[in-house]
């Protein structure tokens, strides 16, 4: 229970209270209060509310809206409770707090206040939210006395307006009165540790609210959200799907992002169907790179093997896929499919496709009941041609990443194609063990063609949103981290520029990584759709030259490094920028031609442009 205390705040006894607490919580967590109650500030009760659900680093950008809460934090870091990470954009700590909770698991928070601020941070949320990641995103708000128009909030005489507009990107609340704490705090564990479909939550801190003071009942705060894995319990759609089994020639399997949890899973109901498995960018390494039935991705940008499989399959098994337009190439990408098998926790995900057995559940619970009902398939024609469409695949993989440097007009050398520089700095990152971050653009839809994982998570890409400048932001997310794994930023010219400021940040956090950087001076994935649709490009380029090594270089802590125009250079370029204990970045010049060895090519629809009408007509002629 919360009541309201009419107890004032700032007095010296009252820091030392909060110091004392902040020990205790350091020393042993929020179970070292004990369970009684509490007389503190709302600011203060939030912290302990999210340090009860393992939120133990804040990426911060305080403001006039957030200074009672900075306060609190500050008492809190100091005593090591937690970790504050002060960042210079807003739109940067939001991804690194995306990147933060994708790669390790652990859910942090962003505190901005309202304006600007507030709206980019929001805006960096939809990688969270287009990628199904945990954050908890905090804002301080206008007053809610209403007095008068509040710096920075929206100059309209209406009430809330920050906390509808978050509401409508995801889950919201406004913490109007600090008795409403606890309802926030359900509903905040709820969203971010949903087991199917996470995302940010908003919580927005009004001026005022923060430094009023309330009696807070520590054994009512809600944990962190623990849901047991669930499966249907009804036998029929169980055996409606090992039906469709039975009936299909062709069966191949859809892994979604969902999927980067249950690689093991996966592999076994695949070896067990003999079903050749189709990635999304976003789960590659779910099965090893070499496994039989790995067909690579599939979709609008794809593979040969991945569309191959898409293409003439008779039973789809989607498997935590959302469906997006680019990975069923705007809903043509199964035209042979009859019917469908979809395990999914989410319900509208579950049932995107007609004639579907929707087996809506944890995919680990489902995939084993699955396995139970239906017999272990011999293999025989499919699975052999879509091995003879993999070897196409890697034969086409082979020469386009081994392709020789190129003469390019706007280097006046030859330099390496894109897809062979995203090699040699893909196996280099393998050999050190390091994480992959890869930006939006055409570095992105290159490098999910060109990597050879073997497990999830060695690449990150941000395909639900396709935002420029993830990566390198990315790279702070291990931030706060105590084991923290080396991080390696595959970003194009463009997608830097949006988010430069990680060169400050990461020296001032400590955090060791490379951005490499793939220079080509465009945007070349619009580029090359302006010219395979409409024969020209449009300003999509520009003509002003930038030493990126140096720009670099002019950080103190950065390790600046050009990476040369052939692959020789180019690792030892990337050698000597790992070897610096810090943040180094690699300035690697690649061809920027669209002939047809420059990239590793597309193989679906998409219906963007003037091909629109040609998709629409197939989409209607879908069976499922």
């Amino acid at each position: 229970m919360l009541e309201r205390s009419t107890a004032g705040t700032g007095s010296e006894d009252t820091d030392k209270e909060i110091e004392a607490r902040a020990a205790l919580v350091a020393r042993g967590g929020v179970a070292e209060l004990g369970g009684g109650a509490l007389s503190v500030t709302l600011s203060e009760g939030l912290v302990l509310g999210l340090l009860a659900q393992g939120v133990r680093t804040w990426f911060a950008i305080f403001g006039h809206g957030s200074t009672d809460l900075g306060e609190a934090l500050r008492i809190y870091d100091a005593a090591g409770a937690l970790k504050v990470v002060n960042c210079r954009n807003e739109v940067e700590m939001a991804h690194a707090a995306t990147a933060h909770a994708w790669v390790y698991g652990e859910t942090p928070a962003v505190i901005t206040s309202i304006g600007p601020g507030a709206l980019q941070a929001m805006a960096g949320s939809l990688a969270a939210a287009s990628n199904g990641v945990g954050v908890y995103h905090i804002y301080g708000d206008e007053t809610t006395r209403g007095e008068g128009y509040n710096m920075q909030q929206i100059p309209k005489p209406q009430q809330g307006l920050f906390g509808q507009i978050t509401a409508l990107m995801g889950q919201s609340y406004v913490l109007h009165t600090p008795e409403a704490l606890r309802e926030c705090l359900r509903r905040g564990t709820s969203c971010v540790h949903h087991p199917y479909k996470a995302g940010p939550f908003y919580i927005l801190a009004p001026i005022n609210t923060q430094p009023q003071r309330m009696r807070l009942a520590l054994g009512t705060l809600p944990g962190r959200l623990a849901i047991p894995a669930l499966a249907p319990a009804d036998s029929t759609v169980f055996t409606e799907a090992a039906q469709h089994v039975a009936e299909a020639g062709r069966i191949a399997i859809k892994a979604g992002g969902g999927t980067r949890a249950h690689a093991d899973a996966v592999r076994r109901l695949a070896e067990h169907l003999q079903a050749p498995v189709v990635l999304s960018p976003g789960s590659t390494g779910v099965l090893p790179d070499d496994h039989p039935f790995n067909m690579h991705v599939g979709g609008s940008k794809g593979s040969i093997s991945g569309n191959y499989a898409m293409e003439h399959a008779d039973l789809a098994i989607f498997i935590g896929s959302r469906a997006v337009c680019q990975a069923d190439c705007s809903g043509t990408g199964w035209p042979a499919a009859r019917a469908v098998i979809n395990i999914n926790g989410d319900i509208d995900d579950v049932s995107h496709y007609a004639r579907t057995a929707a087996l809506a559940g944890d995919i680990g619970a489902v995939i084993d009941r699955l396995i139970a009902v239906t017999p272990r398939r011999r293999a025989g024609d499919w699975q052999r041609d879509c091995a003879a469409a993999k070897s196409r695949w890697q034969d086409h993989w082979r020469a386009r990443v081994g392709h020789p440097p190129v003469e390019d007009a706007v280097w006046g050398r030859p330099v390496l194609t894109q897809p062979a520089a995203i090699h040699r700095v893909a196996e280099f990152a393998k050999r050190v063990g390091a994480v992959k971050f890869f930006d939006a653009g055409d570095v992105q839809a290159n490098g999910f063609q060109v990597v050879r994982d073997d497990a999830p998570n060695e690449s990150v890409t941000e395909t639900g949103a396709s935002y420029m400048g993830f990566a390198t932001s990315a790279l702070l997310g291990a931030a706060g981290v105590a084991r923290p794994r080396y991080g390696i930023a595959f970003t194009g010219d463009g997608s830097f520029m949006m988010n430069p400021q990680v060169l400050i940040d990461a020296v001032e956090h400590g955090v060791k990584g490379m951005i490499a950087l793939f220079d080509n001076r465009r945007m070349a994935a619009i580029t090359g759709l302006q010219l395979a649709q409409y024969g020209r490009e449009f300003r999509t380029n520009d003509h002003v030259a930038v030493d990126y090594a140096q720009l670099a270089d002019a950080v103190t802590g950065v390790k600046a490094v050009f990476g040369g125009t052939d692959a020789e250079t180019l690792d030892a370029a990337l050698e000597a920028a790992h070897a610096h204990d810090g943040l180094s970045l690699v300035h690697i010049p690649v061809y920027g031609s669209h002939d047809d060895f420059a990239g590793m090519g597309a193989y679906g629809s998409w219906n963007v442009g003037n091909w629109v009408e040609a998709v629409q007509a197939n989409y209607v002629r879908q069976k499922i």
